[in-house]
């Protein structure tokens, strides 16, 4: 049985392992997307290296001042590939992906936290607070550890670590 339980644990490990490489990846990915996206007029939103089914995904997620559109996502698909294949920083095969955040986009980053302030935005929560785990409301401050959302039930300053998902949310009536 000891024998069991160790390789366990290094299954374990080897799964943590895997985790923080997918991290160093997307920030390795960050930092060499990031001035191509500069040179296209484009702001990096977000970099997510995960697994989809079978697949590994690299999604990068561009945005502008005057929103996204295909042609954005093809000029940077187009000006980040040649990098990627010189620097070479995934071993496996994986799909590329470039989108546009979108207009109900998640908050991740404290620049997201700060662009969004006076939005209204839906928080689900790791832990129920007052019964719920999901608090909507409008985002009225932002630093880096914690943020503030308001609606009629009153004010909430929740640390961004209780947070699982912080979204803005589009009000698809008055569209």
């Amino acid at each position: 049985m000891p024998t069991l339980c160790f390789m366990s644990n290094i299954i374990l490990l080897r799964g943590f392992a895997v985790e923080k490489q997918k991290k160093n990846i997307a920030g390795t990915v960050w930092d060499l997307a990031e001035p191509v996206a500069e040179s296209l007029g484009l702001e990096l939103w977000d970099v997510e290296y995960v697994k989809e089914g079978a697949d590994m995904v690299l999604r990068i997620t561009i945005d502008k001042d005057s929103g996204v559109d295909i042609n954005d996502c093809e000029a940077m698909h187009r000006a980040i590939d040649p990098v990627l294949d010189e620097a070479d920083p995934i071993e496996v095969s994986y799909r590329l992906e470039v989108s546009s955040p979108g207009v109900e986009r998640t908050l991740s980053r404290p620049k997201h936290f700060e662009s969004s302030v006076g939005q209204r935005v839906e928080v689900k929560l790791y832990a129920p607070l007052n019964g719920q785990k999901k608090l909507v409301g409008v985002l009225t401050g932002a630093d880096s550890g914690s943020f503030t959302v308001e609606n009629d039930s009153g004010s909430y300053t929740l640390e961004k670590s209780s947070a699982a998902k912080v979204s803005t949310l589009f009000d698809w009536n008055e569209a």
